[in-house]
């Protein structure tokens, strides 16, 4: 697999660590209940298709990435900085 880093270009996949759905980016207020925290820790989905996925690219830049994925074919679309991806969520 190859994964287009924005900053390094095309990258063999094994530069990278998977560290979980981008639901990650999207954490709770410090003063939500019980059950918004519960969900953001342990109530996922397992989508078969297309998904959202953090990666960290440890042995290129460092950076945080938001990588499209097909959980199917292990096909990559597109791939953004984290950092971006959070600004535009704000």
């Amino acid at each position: 697999m190859r994964i287009a880093c924005p900053l390094c270009g095309e990258r063999d996949s094994r530069e990278f660590s998977y560290k979980g759905h981008a639901l990650a980016l999207e954490r709770p207020s410090e003063d939500a209940g019980f059950g918004a925290w519960d969900d953001y820790l342990h109530n996922r989905e397992n989508p078969a298709g297309w998904t959202r996925e953090l990666w960290f690219h440890d042995f290129g830049c460092g950076s945080w990435l938001v990588a499209e994925r097909n959980t199917v074919t292990h096909e990559f679309g597109k791939v953004e900085l984290a950092e971006n991806v959070k600004e535009a969520m704000a």
